[in-house]
């Protein structure tokens, strides 16, 4: 799981995150994501007054709530979540769009975190781990991390929790291979890549049993 895949483009159209990612983390995420009808940073100043350096209002829409904030425009929407909101569930890893432990969905793709501004998150649903489950009312992919213990350190867990459930809404019956490229964008140090594939199996029989 921790190479760089070497099958087709998926679904979706788009080459996997690692393999695009590599041209340069922030540039290469807001431009890739234009291709789902996302603003990347070039229109979204277009579109408004220039702005900063000093703080600014923003809204960003998290977990269905949105929540107003004054950040400078150099914020991205990692240090927004953990340092602003206390959502703390994305990681500061390696800041700089390669590990993914700081994925979150965003429209329903996952990002990294680290590789999006604040500022241009604004307008877009943002999910986070936090709002994919509770320990109380886990989602299938989180009841299927713990069963199959698909994690150690746990850093890396929030971030490969989040690409799964991505990975699920595009591939409900995927193959081991197709996980493997699928998931190609997150890293686990510890090695836990055996645990981690079975979770997304037993995940996807139960989201496919309803």
């Amino acid at each position: 799981m921790v190479s760089t895949p070497k099958g087709p483009p998926d679904d979706r159209g788009s080459f996997t995150r690692r393999a695009f990612l590599k041209g340069g983390a922030a540039g290469a995420v807001t431009s890739g994501l234009l291709a789902d009808g996302i603003v990347g940073p070039e229109a979204a100043a277009a579109s408004r007054d220039v702005v900063g350096p000093g703080p600014c209002p923003i809204a960003l829409r998290i977990n269905g709530k949105v929540h107003t904030l004054e950040l400078e425009p150099r914020v991205t929407l990692l240090e927004a979540l953990r340092h602003e909101l206390e959502l703390t569930g994305a990681k500061n890893v390696c800041d700089r769009g390669t590990c993914g432990a700081c994925t979150v969905l965003f429209e329903g793709a996952p990002v990294y975190a680290c590789s999006v501004l604040a500022i241009d998150a604004q307008g877009r649903e943002i999910t986070t781990i936090e709002g994919l489950g509770t320990p109380d009312d886990m989602s299938a992919v989180q009841r299927a991390f713990v069963e199959n213990d698909a994690q150690q350190c746990g850093f890396c867990t929030p971030g490969f929790v989040v690409a799964c459930h991505a990975f699920l809404d595009r591939h409900p019956d995927p193959t081991r291979e197709e996980i493997d490229a699928g998931l190609g964008g997150n890293l686990c140090r510890c090695g836990t890549y055996v645990g981690i594939r079975e979770a997304v199996l037993q995940a996807a029989k139960e989201v496919r049993r309803g």
